[in-house]
Formats: structure tokens, sequence, C-alpha cells
């Protein structure tokens, strides 16, 4: 049995991928099937191997993910052997036979008790034919058909949501660096403090940032796609007319590539936002322990003689706690402003 863990491996036939798609790939921590483990959920991830459409549910979604190479092999064309009704038919053959042995034993014996010496020899003949290939064939590996059922559900749940997810690997050189980009600046807003303890707007970062993710993704694969076709035109040597047509076109990819651009930009712009207000969130609980202490320290300065120009300097303890508190609010409030334009309210 064939599985995509040997066609990863080089064990079976596939199409090898082209010199734009072997070029720029990043070595995946996986098992041999691809599957990484924990990392669709990890939010400090440095890239997404799989973006999905927000819209596909929970659970099919993290299958995606979770799976970044047997995607690339259904992308060039793998297909797991059989279906899901050969292995139900596989499954059921030897619990089959086995009753069917049983039942031409016990044939053969009413036969044999009627005389039917003939007919006993044909059925008991059958019989042990049936209970030889019972027993001679193979168990299934539980392993092996563990991973062909993943890969099964893989594939289906793959077909179903059929260009709802984009993969990183089949993005050209410039689209994956938006895409790295684009992810580190949501990742660096939703796995900030100040998101989860709700200073931001944690609702609409929960649904407004993955869509764009996922937006962009979609906008970088259809420009890959185009960037692709175009340079393959233009590679075999045109003709005046041939550049007159393809030199708008080539605006055209242009434009739509700054505008991607443009909104990698303003996602990381609101990250920064999110960042200063993380740093400011930090110094606060740091100025608050400090401040914690201080009855503690000017006991410490009395006992020992050394209060005089000290306590005032620890006196400013609580105006660097009142700054940092404005700063947290400046930079929470900038953030939010720096967000609305990329989610008009409703």
């Amino acid at each position: 049995m064939t599985t995509a863990d040997d066609r990863a491996h080089g064990h079976a036939d596939l199409p090898s991928p082209g010199p734009g798609e072997a070029a720029g790939r990043q070595p995946e921590a996986a098992d041999p099937a691809g599957r990484h483990k924990g990392a669709a959920a990890d939010p400090a991830a440095r890239h997404a191997e799989v973006v999905v459409d927000p819209a596909v549910p929970g659970e099919s979604a993290d299958l995606l993910r979770g799976n970044p190479r047997l995607l690339t092999l259904m992308r060039e064309g793998w297909a797991p052997e059989g279906g899901r009704r050969s292995t139900l038919l596989s499954a059921a053959a030897r619990p089959v036979a086995t009753v069917l042995a049983v039942a031409a034993v016990a044939a053969g014996l009413d036969l044999f008790l009627s005389e039917r010496y003939t007919a006993f020899a044909v059925v008991m003949s059958s019989a042990a034919l049936l209970i030889v290939g019972v027993l001679l064939k193979p168990r299934p590996d539980a392993r092996a058909e563990r991973r062909r059922a993943e890969e099964l559900q893989v594939y289906d749940t793959a077909r179903r949501h059929e260009e709802r997810y984009v993969l990183r690997d089949r993005l050209d050189g410039p689209a994956r660096a938006l895409m790295d980009r684009t992810h580190a600046a949501v990742a660096a807003v939703m796995g900030s403090r100040v998101n989860a303890e709700g200073l931001l707007d944690g609702v609409r970062n929960a649904v407004m940032l993955p869509e764009q993710e996922w937006q962009i993704a979609r906008l970088l694969a259809k420009l890959s796609e185009l960037r692709a076709e175009h340079e393959d035109v233009l590679a075999e040597g045109v003709t005046p007319e041939v550049a007159a047509v393809a030199e708008p076109l080539g605006r055209a990819l242009a434009g739509s590539e700054a505008a991607v651009v443009a909104r990698v930009e303003a996602l990381e712009r609101y990250a920064g936002h999110v960042a200063d207000a993380e740093r400011a969130h930090r110094a606060r609980g740091q100025i608050e322990r400090l401040g914690a202490t201080l009855p503690r320290y000017e006991e410490l300065l009395a006992e020992s003689g050394a209060a005089g120009p000290a306590v005032p300097e620890l006196g400013r303890l609580a105006e660097d706690a009142g700054r940092l508190e404005q700063a947290l609010r400046d930079s929470v409030r900038a953030a939010r402003e720096t967000l609305r334009p990329l989610t008009p309210d409703p």
C-alpha cells in the first residue's frame, strides 16, 4: 500500500516540482507526511505554511493548517489509493471470509452425516481454501491504516474546501515575503498581553485580523500565478505588438502588488503601536512591583542612616508610574486609530 509517506520519500511517481516551486522552500519541522504537530496553534510562528479562509469550520481549518506537505502533494497530483470504499472493503474482507469458512464447514458436516460424500468433499475443499486464505492474508499494519485514514481525511477536507486555503509554497518569492510580514504582524497583535487582557478591541481583532490575513494571502496567490504566466510569455521573446499588450498588464500587476503592500504596511503600523503599548504595559507592571516594595526600602534606609538623598528618588516611582499609565493609554489609543481604516465601523 502506497501512502503519502512513500510519495514524500520518492517511492512513487509524482509530478516533479517546477524550478520556481523548488526555490526558496523552507525545511519543515514535521513528520514524514508533513503534519506539523502544534504548529497551527503557535501564534509566534515565523510564518504560516497554510492560510485558511476564516469561514472554514475550525476543525477542518486546523486539519488543513497541520498538513502542508499532504496539501502540496495533492497540488502535484497525488490522491489516496482506492479511496474510502476500498478501505472499508479491505477491512470487511477478513471477517466475511471467516464467516463463510465456518458456514462451509457446518454445511460439509451436514452433507457427511447425510452420506453425500462427493458434495462433502467439494464443500470441505472450499472451506479449507477459505481458511487458508484467511490465515495467510497479512493483517493490516495498525499504524499504516491509521496514517491512511488521516490522509483520506485531509484529502476529503481539502477537496471540500478547495480554493479556500493558500499554500505558502505556492507563492513566488516577493509574495512569500509579504505573506510572512503579514503573519508576523497578525501574530504579534494576537499574542500580545495587551490584547489578551482586553486593552485592545479583542473581538474586532479576532474577526478582522484573520480575515485580513486570508484576503492578503488570496490576493498574493492570484498575483503569483498571473506574474508567473506573464513572465513565461515574456521569456519566450516578444514582438513589439505583444510588448504593447504585455506592458499595461505588467503595470496592472505592479499596481495590484502596491495595493497589497499598502495593506501589509497598515497591519505592520498597527502591530507597531501594539508593541509600544506592550512595552508601556510591561514597564507599568515593573514600576508597580517596585512601588510595592517602597516601604521596605524606606525602612532599610532609615535604619541604615542613609535616608537623606535616596528618599526623593524613591518617591519619583509614583510619578514614573503615572507617566507610564498615560503612555499606555496613548499607545492603545494610537493602535485603535490605526485599526479603524482596516475595518470600517458597521
